[in-house]
């Protein structure tokens, strides 16, 4: 693979997140790259172990089929894409080049680069690289883009800006109605404190009740931007491109990385209770490097103040790492 010119597929499924993780690796690579959007039918329930290499738990009228001529590099993430890509490496004789972020589970034979946050704690393997967080694609120009697109419309916030992310439920732990509530509470003091303004946007992993809790309880002096899923629009980039402060709840790695590839202050509200391990072990991890604070700090000081860290983009350390394997 000496060619400085490389065909890449970019796996598509259901799950926005991880398809944002493979499109930041695959901008980072500098190359032209191919979406191959897939869907799943019912085998897709069958553990990886049993489905081995195969196409057979992907539907076969997607408008992108997985087709001859095979790509140099495939970049994928998620469980259900480990057989889809292990069976192009079998189809393309070995040539296609591997690329799995977040780790997927067994089996991981034939992935030639799995990208996992050191939170994770994955046993080291040949062809395993750690990354602080998740790859993302929120880079200076996407931002400055966001920025041109949502600058007038969000022109009417008073600065200092707060932009606040709201996750909710994960699998094992609830964003709960009292959370939402305290969240509510401390994020209004902190805009009257700092005499600016709030963009807020939950998501759809925020259960309603909780939603609501959040909404009917932030009572500030000034002017809040509220966005839900259910609009068409979603301004996240222009929060993110025009904020200056990013408050984010600790349910989510993509968030608190993304909202760490701004350069500024990031605050993290992440109750314990509320809160995996290895989220937890994330947070420990950027408030030891100095990217990130607890929201409890924010409120130590009586002013915003700039932030000096590097902006996180794990995407850019992924790609390099890509091209040493491959020789370019």
């Amino acid at each position: 693979m000496t060619s400085t010119k490389k065909s890449i597929w970019v796996l598509a499924d259901q799950y926005i997140g991880n398809f944002n993780q493979c499109v930041g690796v695959a901008e980072a690579l500098g190359f032209p790259y191919q979406t191959k959007r897939v869907r799943y039918n019912a085998f897709a329930r069958l553990p990886n172990v049993l489905l081995g290499a195969t196409f057979i738990h992907v539907r076969r009228e997607e408008p992108s089929p997985i087709v001859a001529p095979w790509p140099d590099i495939v970049i994928s993430a998620g469980r259900r894409t480990v057989p889809i890509v292990r069976a192009i490496k079998r189809a393309s004789r070995g040539r296609s080049f591997l690329v799995q972020t977040m780790w997927p589970g067994y089996p991981v034979t034939d992935l030639d680069l799995i990208a996992t946050p050191f939170h994770d704690r994955v046993s080291e393997r040949p062809n395993l690289v750690r990354t602080i967080g998740a790859p993302h694609n929120v880079t200076k120009k996407r931002l400055a883009a966001a920025a041109d697109e949502w600058g007038e419309q969000l022109s009417g916030i008073p600065r200092p800006r707060i932009a606040l992310l709201v996750g909710g439920n994960t699998r094992r732990h609830r964003f709960t109605t009292t959370m939402a509530k305290t969240l509510a509470r401390q994020i209004s003091q902190l805009v009257d404190k700092w005499e600016g303004g709030l963009m807020v946007s939950t998501s759809r992993r925020t259960d309603p009740s909780a939603r609501t809790a959040l909404l009917d309880n932030i009572d500030t002096k000034t002017e809040v931007y509220v966005w839900r899923d259910e609009f068409r629009a979603n301004p996240y980039l222009g929060y993110l491109a025009l904020s200056d402060a990013v408050v984010v709840t600790g349910d989510s790695t993509s968030m608190c990385t993304e909202a760490s590839a701004t350069g500024r202050p990031v605050y993290i509200f992440a109750p314990s209770e509320a809160t995996a391990p290895k989220h937890q072990r994330l947070h420990k991890l950027l408030y030891d490097n100095g990217t990130a604070q607890p929201l409890s700090e924010a409120f130590a000081a009586s002013t915003l103040t700039e932030s000096s860290y590097v902006p996180i983009n794990d995407a850019v350390a992924i790609a390099q790492e890509i091209k040493r394997r491959i020789g370019l």
